[in-house]
């Protein structure tokens, strides 16, 4: 059984995310905040597999809570949820620990799709966060901060070439020689080596 906590302001889509992800047999929604506050207070005990925080929270802001949850617990899955795919804003939860985003008008049976290629690490990134993902690296390959271990292989910079022209996992797999499992390996590798860096940036300036 999947466990996930929905972090939503809003009261009607927070009901209706709960009882969209208990109406499946696979996931059981455990908790229903309307703050980061909330949940970054509860999620010790919790230990959900996956958080969808709302993009728009106030307060503390998501980002910021992305943040604290991945400090308290640092393997849980966050899927950003919101209303327009804004890409900086997605692109900073991204750096800030979340593995990806679902727009709110998703399908329901689209949504719940989602959540499992969350769970089996293959969530794509859209053309325009692959494109920010690629810019991140060469830009940080040309500052001062050493990216060590944590710069993209040649495999890694094809998949995201893929990923900005829009490719699917299996045309990238198939353009590459390869299967969708490598490249879902290698997918996850360049979101741990974004938020490694994003971290240690942000570390740098303390």
């Amino acid at each position: 059984m999947i466990k996930i906590v929905v972090v939503e302001n809003n009261e009607t889509i927070r009901e209706g995310l709960k009882t969209l992800i208990n109406q499946s047999k696979d996931y059981r929604c455990i908790a229903a905040y309307s703050s980061c506050q909330e949940i970054i207070k509860n999620i010790e005990k919790l230990e959900p597999n996956i958080v969808l925080v709302d993009i728009q929270l106030s307060q503390v802001s998501a980002i910021e809570g992305i943040k604290e949850i991945k400090r308290k617990q640092p393997d849980v899955i966050i899927l950003i949820l919101t209303a327009y795919e804004e890409n900086d804003i997605i692109f900073d939860a991204l750096c800030a620990g979340a593995s990806g985003y679902v727009v709110k008008k998703t399908p329901p049976e689209k949504f719940l799709e989602f959540i499992q290629e969350a769970c089996d690490s293959s969530v794509p990134m859209s053309s325009q966060i692959a494109r920010k993902v690629n810019e991140f690296f060469k830009e940080k390959k040309q500052s001062s901060l050493g990216l060590g271990n944590n710069t993209l292989t040649k495999r890694e910079k094809e998949i995201l070439a893929g990923l900005i022209e829009g490719s699917s996992f299996k045309v990238i797999a198939d353009s590459l020689f390869t299967n969708i499992e490598a490249i879902k390996l290698h997918s996850r590798n360049i979101y741990k080596k974004l938020h490694s860096v994003s971290k240690a940036e942000a570390l740098k300036f303390e």
